[in-house]
């Protein structure tokens, strides 16, 4: 038996990028947060490059020196500063605009300039700039002013344009091409209604673009977009979404994923015609999930970040045409046998529609004898009264989904004897567009009702304890267990909060100016839906409130405010219910430092202890 804070100490490796000279760079999380390492060569000792109190957000390596590019920001605001890195260890920083958000788009072929998209002129848009790399701040020149949320995808193959995308939700975005010169721009996806353009990535001819999308499709897939805005399938779905897609210019070379279940099917090829991939061997890679596609010199070999519920998080290299796959990285395990983490099943029950609704469903070692778990295909179990608590684990987003890497807390509460619940309500991603749109505006709280009908499913499990079940979620996912205490208070022996919102008009009236858009299109707007919005809020139905209640918070979340969790925490107190509060000063949207992350779970296991 182990401990928490070993658990907590399981390290995380990703993240790669490969050098010009075939090096490596991640990001690992050996000393508390993600820091810059390098590797020259598998399973060789990496150096440690950055060494700050605050984690690395992403790092790239430039195409044609041994330097590279990572961003920061400070005690969790998302105002994510750049620095460049030199390869004797020398840091440089590039932005000075402590005040802005800055959102990476990518090196320059010549890797002499860089692109990126920032909110500096007004908080609410983002503008594209490009920067030479050794310019500071104010040297950025401005070459499109935006008036939503702008983001760059990367260099044309001859440095004359590049790729912008346009959101204005998760499930509506615009493609243009936006040339560096003149400034020209030029729309390639004209449309009317929702339709996702995602994961664009230039072909190596420059006469268009890979990306995979939903227009006339209920799934993503991948097609080839041409610079006239003809588009052309490459691979379906089949039923399930295509949702990444990597293209090496230089050796044709392409790379995308499907989405099936929450596991990952990678497949790998030769771009052969417009529309045409010739597939190699499917890479032989542990744990079923597996991405951050980054293409080594001439396409011969690629990185790729690689997890899975019983597979801690590092990175392995893949021999582009044989799939043979060796891991370069490894990020420790805190000496915790990687033969003792669980593994979840995949189950279905039915909602209150009739609808299947998916989850993932742990059980604790001993927590069920022979076949006493055992499922049909649609969740269907036996029925009887077991000794073992349940966490009912929410996802956030909401578009969203829930799938099987590897989490450290998870694999620790099983090992405590709890079961872990982790259903993909109405709402998630991953099952289509019909699927996701299910909980907008109006519509919300029928994913609620999922989660009262998982509960349904979990008593009627022969090793669930239906007296010890607990609602436990992070951003969102913290508005669903407070919506799922207010709505359905005899279900639950406890709740678990992480950064959740709990009354959706302060929430969108105080989030980041540059998300309130996005999140209106989701959730409903403060102009035309405050009613609705108000009376779908926790804080409302406090009252209701009567299990016990644990409420997370970062005190800079520049997306769930604060207040959010002192509005909660004082509503619920003042009812008499037990409820504990932790805010961290050094934490945003979540809690992400190790240390912190200790303390954090170590009181909310504590908590757990004492009511569940």
């Amino acid at each position: 038996m182990y401990d928490l804070e070993r658990y907590l100490n399981v390290r995380s490796a990703y993240g790669a990028t490969f050098g010009p000279d075939g090096a490596l760079s991640f990001r690992m999380d050996t000393t508390g947060v993600p820091q810059v390492w390098t590797l020259e060569s598998p399973g060789a000792w990496p150096e440690q490059r950055t060494f700050y109190d605050e984690p690395v957000s992403f790092a790239s390596y430039s195409p044609e020196r041994p330097e590279l590019i990572f961003g920061m920001d400070e005690g969790g605001n998302e105002r994510l500063q750049f620095y460049r890195l030199d390869d004797d260890g020398q840091i440089h920083p590039l932005t000075d605009r402590p005040d802005a958000k800055h959102r990476w788009g990518g090196w320059s072929h010549d890797g002499e300039r860089f692109a990126f998209a920032a909110n500096r002129r007004d908080g609410s848009v983002f503008d594209v700039y490009v920067q030479d790399r050794d310019a500071v701040g104010a040297d950025a020149e401005v070459i499109l002013e935006g008036d939503g949320w702008l983001s760059v995808g990367g260099w044309s193959p001859d440095d004359e344009k590049l790729l912008v995308t346009e959101a204005y939700s998760n499930f509506d975005q615009d493609v243009y091409v936006l040339d560096v010169e003149s400034g020209d721009l030029d729309h390639l996806t004209p449309h009317e209604g929702d339709v996702r353009y995602q994961s664009a990535e230039w072909a190596p001819d420059g006469d268009g673009l890979y990306l995979v999308t939903d227009r006339d499709s209920d799934t993503l897939y991948l097609a080839r977009l041409g610079l006239d805005g003809t588009l052309e399938t490459v691979a379906d779905g089949e039923g399930w979404n295509v949702d990444g897609v990597s293209v090496d210019q230089e050796s044709n070379q392409i790379a995308y994923s499907r989405n099936v279940e929450g596991y990952n099917e990678l497949t790998v090829g030769e771009i052969t015609g417009p529309a045409t991939v010739d597939e190699f061997p499917e890479p032989d890679l542990p744990g079923g999930i597996a991405g951050g596609v980054s293409w080594g010199p001439d396409g011969e070999r690629f990185a790729v970040t690689v997890t899975g519920r019983t597979v801690n998080t590092n990175v392995f290299v893949v021999e582009t045409a044989t799939g043979e796959a060796e891991r370069w990285t490894y990020a420790s395990t805190a000496g915790i046998p990687e033969s003792t983490f669980v593994a979840p099943e995949v189950v279905r029950f039915e909602s209150f529609d009739g609808r299947e609704i998916p989850a993932f469903f742990s059980l604790p070692d001993g927590a069920a004898t022979d076949g006493d778990a055992a499922s049909d295909e649609t969740g269907t179990v036996g029925g009887g009264t077991g000794e073992t608590p349940v966490i009912v684990d929410i996802h956030g987003g909401p578009e969203s989904q829930r799938r099987p890497s590897f989490s450290g807390l998870t694999q620790y509460f099983l090992s405590q004897g709890y079961a872990v619940f982790e259903p993909n309500v109405r709402g998630s991603t991953g099952y289509g567009t019909e699927y996701t749109r299910l909980d907008d505006v109006e519509k919300r709280m029928d994913s609620v009702k999922d989660l009262k009908a998982g509960v349904e499913w979990l008593h009627d499990h022969p090793a669930v304890d239906p007296d010890r079940i607990v609602a436990m979620g992070g951003s969102y996912g913290g508005f669903m267990v407070l919506a799922a205490m207010t709505e359905y208070p005899d279900l639950w022996a406890a709740g678990v909060d992480v950064v959740g919102i709990a009354n959706f008009v302060t929430f969108l009236e105080n989030t980041g100016d540059w998300r309130r858009s996005l999140r209106e299109a989701e959730y409903g707007s403060l102009e035309d839906d405050r009613e609705f919005l108000e009376s779908i809020s926790p804080i409302h139905r406090a009252d209701r409130i009567d299990a016990p209640l644990f409420v997370l918070h970062g005190a800079n979340d520049p997306r769930v405010p604060v207040g959010e969790a002192e509005q909660i925490v004082e509503e619920v107190r003042d009812q008499g219910v037990p409820v504990e509060k932790l805010i961290f000063d050094d934490e945003g949207h979540g809690i992400g430092k190790r240390e912190n992350r200790v303390e954090a779970y170590t009181q909310v296991v504590e908590f757990l202890s004492r009511h569940v």
